[in-house]
């Protein structure tokens, strides 16, 4: 009897063909346009021949560009589809796969570890069968505190994962769920105890934690100071007497009684503890809580802290993802990996289970690379003025790739097949020393290589010393050296969005992805702020991208062969939007210089080409419209992402370009700043009520306000001249251009005229870019009066 299928694909075709008959029309009017400036450049009459030649082609390219970047885009809206999982289908519990979760955090200044423990623990908590599954927590900091915090949320994990499994909790974080965000009621008579029993336990975590980070200082995390490597299962950093009742290696403990009392207990334990626990010091509660506990089986926690030497490259997050590869390969070697940031905790403890329909699915699990799970966030206001949710991005561009190969990965929140990650190599070369030459020469790792990630659960009493002193071995900062690591084998280094190269690679070789969006979501992050936030991360994000468009990798050249073309124009689409700054600086500045100077750049209202222009604009609009309307937003979300994609094409992706130009001559060496994640009260509570904060540095304002100021004195004169001379006709279109940037970008405005509070725009950086706009100005009068014909 054929089995029921474990998830269902539904292809969404009117959507489809509203977006494909967009493409079509845009194309159409765009060619036409195209036609319109060839032509006028060729043959030129009375009116275009005192035209300057300069203006004109810089316009021209940034609309060709803007046209080439449409057409890219275009590939996303060509198949959206969207899925439905029947979790429920899945095989018994004894016959799934194993799944090892990596948790990635570098600075416990900017993530506090109260934070990361959270994540940790909801990790812990997933609904999946216990011996099958193990956590790693990557420290890149090296820090103690981390460390402490650890074995912190070990020990309060014995009483919180029971109780959620017990009580089948929904939200398994604990600091979402004391909130009352989870949404979860106990329907036992017991449940309210006990539920003040943990939450009176995790209040005592924090405490500590709270005290660790008081009494030792955090240390400094760069890069510059260096640290060895640490390996740690964390049952190891118990006190004693859990250290004994572990048998002092193994994660499970004797069983006990559950009804018992202290004589009981003494009596029950080996000769050693009870002498430990006759002592004064040792409370009977202390007693009950520790053996309570041993009946519970745990997953496996293991901490990671690679070592770091400023004389080596580090290669950032893929670096440290790769030391969790291997280290992972020779304790557990699950076939499937969990990547989550630090910050992402787990909302659905029934995610892996979704994730293995398709996994596991026949038709499609061969060649089936990774599930990847959209970022939500918790704490995104209603507003969301500063686009944190990248709802495009999870809404709209990747269920539009699902229905091609699969959307791209990332960052976090996927379930990733090991397999994939361990390239052509491992397949082809079976003899040990030949992979050796690409793995790398720990003899362990190629054995466990050598089982072909099928490892279903661990025995955790195997845990020995000697395999935590291999896994310190291959968290060295020299086991990489003339190896493949970063180059054919797991997330591949050359960019900062390590994520972007290594789902590009692994379509191109082939494998392929599935976007999975469930109603509820499945991870809830922490989204960015404020202003200063969301640029110096988009800076970052965009640099990356740019490294891998300019490397020898460039989607369009490198994927075209290896791809569909469709799935091409989408990786080359986000590779080359940091160029979207060209365009926006051109069509932000040389129209509305030549407004002043009285120079047409747009045909005549009257004139038929001016119909073009305004059908490719009105298209555009009505189209993002359409696609932020269809996927639950609002008209307000449509204005607001306009507005943010505006802001991030003159800030972020200008200086990702220049950060990525600079490196590239030598002049940079590549960086990597984690997002902070400690909110500052006052920038959240703007945030909140939908007002701008623009506490940031003056590189990052100066840019937008000179914009701006360049826009609002070309509007003014533009609307001047109109009313004296009455050349409305000629200088629409240039008028109606600034206007446009100008009530776009309004909370700037009124940040530097309206706006007295601390978070207003500075006067100073409104001083400095008035004096950028006016050299500006002045010097592009000047070189208009040069070029006119």
């Amino acid at each position: 009897m054929e089995s029921l299928p474990l998830h269902h694909r539904t292809v969404h075709k009117w959507s489809a063909i509203i977006n494909r008959s967009n493409t079509l029309l845009q194309c159409t009017a765009l060619i036409a346009i195209i036609y319109y400036r060839v032509s006028s450049f060729l043959y030129r009459t009375d009116s275009t021949l005192s035209l300057p030649t300069l203006p004109w082609l810089l316009v021209f390219a940034s609309e060709l560009f803007l046209f080439f970047l449409s057409l890219l885009q275009s590939a996303f809206g060509w198949r959206p589809v969207s899925r439905t999982v029947y979790p429920e289908r899945l095989p018994a519990d004894e016959e799934l796969p194993a799944v090892d979760v990596f948790i990635c955090t570098a600075d416990p200044k900017k993530e506090p570890p109260v934070g990361v423990m959270n994540t940790v623990l909801s990790a812990m908590a997933l609904d999946y069968p216990t011996e099958k599954l193990s956590v790693y927590l990557s420290d890149d900091g090296g820090s103690s505190v981390v460390l402490k915090a650890t074995r912190e949320a070990w020990g309060f994990a014995k009483f919180w994962v029971p109780f959620c499994r017990k009580y089948k909790i929904k939200s398994r974080c604990p600091e979402a769920y004391f909130a009352g965000l989870g949404g979860d009621d106990g329907d036992n008579s017991d449940f309210g105890e006990e539920r003040r029993t943990i939450e009176r336990k995790y209040e005592q975590f924090k405490e500590r934690l709270s005290r660790a980070a008081e009494n030792g200082e955090i240390e400094d995390t760069s890069i510059k100071s260096g640290h060895p490597p640490v390996v740690q299962g964390v049952n190891m950093g118990c006190t004693k007497l859990e250290r004994i009742t572990h048998n002092s290696t193994c994660f499970r403990g004797p069983s006990f009684p559950k009804q018992h009392n202290t004589s009981d207990l003494l009596n029950s334990l080996p000769g050693r503890l009870r002498s430990i626990c006759s002592t004064p010091q040792i409370m009977r509660d202390d007693i009950t809580d520790v053996l309570d506990s041993q009946q519970v089986e745990m997953p496996l926690l293991v901490y990671v802290s690679r070592e770091k030497i400023p004389s080596h490259p580090h290669h950032f997050k893929a670096g440290a993802l790769n030391v969790l590869l291997r280290v992972s390969g020779i304790i557990s070697n699950a076939p499937y990996i969990l990547v989550l940031d630090c910050d992402m905790y787990s909302n659905d403890p029934t995610s892996a289970r979704q994730a293995m329909c398709f996994h596991l699915d026949q038709s499609s699990s061969q060649s089936l690379a990774f599930v990847q799970y959209p970022q939500k966030f918790h704490n995104i206001s209603t507003n969301d003025i500063y686009d944190a949710s990248l709802r495009s991005i999870f809404m709209i561009k990747w269920p539009g790739m699902d229905g091609l190969k699969g959307p791209m990965m990332s960052g976090t929140g996927f379930y990733i097949k090991r397999e994939a990650l361990y390239g052509t190599d491992m397949q082809k070369d079976k003899d040990p020393f030949q992979l050796k030459q690409s793995f790398g020469p720990s003899n362990e790792f190629i054995k466990w290589l050598n089982t072909g990630c099928k490892n279903n659960g661990i025995d955790r009493e195997d845990l020995l010393d000697t395999r935590l002193r291999e896994a310190k071995f291959l968290a060295s900062c020299t086991y990489e050296k003339d190896s493949q690591w970063g180059q054919q084998i797991g997330f591949l280094y050359g960019s900062v969005v390590e994520d972007y190269f290594t789902g590009f690679i692994l379509h191109c070789r082939g494998w392929t992805s599935i976007y999975c969006d469930p109603q509820r979501p499945a991870f809830l992050g922490s989204a960015t702020t404020n202003l200063n936030d969301m640029l110096v991360q988009g800076t970052r994000w965009n640099s990356g991208l740019l490294d891998v468009c300019l490397s020898r990798f460039c989607p369009i050249v490198y994927g075209l062969s290896r791809m569909s073309i469709l799935e091409t124009m989408c990786y080359a689409y986000l590779s080359f939007q940091p160029f979207y700054c060209l365009p926006v600086w051109c069509l932000g500045t040389i129209p509305q210089l030549c407004l002043l100077n009285g120079i047409p750049i747009y045909p005549k209202v009257s004139s038929p080409w001016f119909v073009m222009f305004s059908l490719v604009f009105i298209s555009l609009l009505v189209k993002y419209l359409w696609d932020v309307l269809y996927s639950g937003g609002t008209i307000q979300t449509w204005w607001r992402e306009w507005r943010v994609w505006m802001i991030k094409s003159v800030t972020a992706y200008s200086y990702g370009s220049l950060y990525t130009v600079l490196k590239l001559l030598g002049l940079k060496e590549a960086s990597f700043q984690p997002t902070n994640k400690v909110a500052d009260e006052e920038q959240f509570r703007r945030y909140q009520m939908g007002v701008f904060d623009f506490q940031t540095s003056t590189m990052l304002l100066a840019p937008l306000v000179s914009l701006l100021i360049i826009n609002m004195a070309s509007f003014t004169w533009g609307i001047a001249r109109v009313i004296v001379s009455s050349g409305w006709r000629e200088m629409f279109g240039q008028i109606f251009l600034s206007c446009f940037i100008l009530i776009v970008n309004y909370p700037f405005i009124e940040g530097m005229i309206l706006r007295k509070d601390s978070g207003c725009i500075p006067p100073n950086v409104i001083l400095l870019s008035a004096v950028f706009s006016l050299i500006f100005l002045c010097l592009g009068s000047i070189v208009l009066m040069y070029t006119m014909i």
